[in-house]
């Protein structure tokens, strides 16, 4: 075929963008969830890129007639090789950390130090291997006659080591494929296999038929993967937003039905009151009278004894919807209940920048609690954690959320913890207390509402100050007797 020198760099071009994209979308996936996985395939992706940048620089013809960068011979094809070693030894690592990340958790490092350290061993990995190539070519076994031929004694090899690192990728890929992004490496590995079978095994020298046809499954088995990571981080953002807005709008219909309860309270409430003071007015002027009308004192006094006895039937009304009621309520794992709440929440915390842990007891024994309810109950308390930690900064904002047993055994305990603001010990003595808060745009009947359900449960709900910053807040829960 003929000899285009600039297709090497267009062509490479090409793949540095696409690789260095789908590097910076699989690390901010990993900030999203967290996974070791995707860190290590991101930094996969970064490899490749950056190997890239010396393959270009020092292949003959691209930018000076023996390369740049103090190239030898055999610095190219040693560059390529380590290119195609390095990206299908992290899709190997990815699908094995998946299922190690699904055991023992996610990375508990700082995501944005986890990120920097990979770059930076990345790099010093990329800088060495292209030391290597150029200053040692020497040293290396000799892959290439000239500029265009190929050693035909050493190609068994060198393309045996590379074809079976792909189809080992391609397998391991497959026995463990679980997402759509699995799917898709797949699809780029059997472009690995095709690239270095046309790109090795039948290629005896450069610019041939098979060597341009290798470099073309290059470029498309590294575009695969980038379109469906635009594709997923679409629809991602597509499916955010309508959780965004359809948790507004929830918020927004319950301040509606709260606005509505709360004139509802006042009406039902000011007219008993009004009737209270204009009764006692009443009484204390037929009393003042120089003959008081006794009848008329004593008729006054029934009706203010009408009056509250009516406003006590409506503030009992509305403490009934609290009441202690079995209805709905089922033995139930309270970790469960926690695990559920976290998950809930999981995308504001990564999106507020809020680290989170989260210690459970692996032997929890059951209560009997409305899911419901409990679950409402740990999203409140969760949702004021991350409303005081919203104005924190040059410090650490932390969540963390457990559960325990208490010494006795007799009662079930779940903490939420966070290093948000806090409150003074004078507002701690009060924050239980309906309509009082410290939140510029609360309500106050969140943490209100939130112990008469557990008191209701037969439980309690306590706070403390948490050390240094923060506060704590304990659910403590009856255990069921069998």
């Amino acid at each position: 075929m003929p000899r285009i020198d600039a297709f090497i760099p267009i062509l490479q071009t090409a793949i540095i963008v696409n690789d260095l994209i789908t590097a910076s979308l699989l690390f901010s996936q990993f900030l999203i969830v967290r996974q070791r996985a995707l860190s290590v395939l991101a930094s996969g992706y970064l490899f490749s890129a950056l190997m890239v940048v010396p393959y270009t620089l020092t292949f003959p013809g691209a930018f000076a007639p023996d390369g740049l960068l103090g190239a030898g011979l055999q610095s190219t094809p040693w560059l390529y090789f380590f290119w195609h070693v390095g990206l299908p030894l992290a899709v190997i690592a990815y699908a094995l950390l998946k299922d190690a990340d699904d055991r023992i958790g996610k990375s508990l490092s700082p995501p944005a130090v986890a990120i920097g350290l990979s770059i930076a061993a990345v790099i010093t990995v990329v800088v060495g291997l292209t030391l290597l190539s150029t200053r040692w070519d020497s040293l290396l076994p000799k892959i290439m006659l000239d500029s265009v031929r190929v050693n035909l004694d050493v190609r068994p090899w060198y393309g045996g080591v590379l074809q079976s690192l792909a189809i080992a990728a391609l397998a391991v890929i497959l026995f463990t494929r679980r997402s759509v992004l699995d799917l898709w490496l797949t699809v780029m590995c059997c472009a690995w296999v095709l690239e270095l079978l046309l790109g090795t095994t039948f290629v005896s020298a450069r610019f041939s038929l098979g060597w341009y046809a290798s470099r073309i499954f290059s470029l498309a088995a590294a575009i695969t993967v980038l379109i469906v990571l635009l594709s997923e981080t679409t629809t991602l953002y597509a499916h955010l937003a309508r959780s965004v807005a359809r948790r507004r709008q929830a918020r927004e219909m319950r301040q509606a039905a709260m606005d509505v309860m709360a004139a509802s309270i006042a009406h039902e409430i000011s007219q008993p009151l009004t009737g209270l003071i204009a009764n006692a007015r009443a009484a204390t002027k037929l009393l003042s009278a120089a003959n008081p009308d006794v009848e008329e004192v004593k008729s006054a006094l029934d009706d203010i004894v009408k009056d509250g006895a009516r406003a006590s039937e409506v503030i009992h009304g509305i403490r009934s919807m609290f009441k202690k009621e079995l209805r709905g309520r089922v033995l139930l794992d309270a970790n469960d209940v926690v695990r559920d709440a976290f998950t809930l929440v999981g995308v504001d915390l990564r999106m507020q920048h809020i680290s989170s842990s989260i210690n459970l007891h692996p032997e929890l024994p059951q209560v009997l609690a409305d899911r419901g309810q409990l679950q409402q109950v740990m999203l409140n308390l969760i949702a004021n954690a991350v409303d005081a930690m919203r104005g924190v900064s040059g410090r650490p904002r932390h969540l963390r959320v457990g559960s325990n047993v208490t010494p006795d055994q007799s009662k079930v305990e779940i903490s939420v913890e966070d290093s948000g603001m806090g409150v003074s010990q004078n507002d701690l003595n009060r924050i239980f207390e309906p309509f009082f808060t410290t939140k510029p745009a609360g309500t106050g009947i969140g943490l209100a509402i939130c112990r008469s359900i557990i008191e209701a449960h037969g439980g309690e709900l306590l706070a403390s100050v948490n050390i240094p910053h923060g506060m704590i807040f304990r659910i403590n829960l009856p255990v069921h007797a069998l």
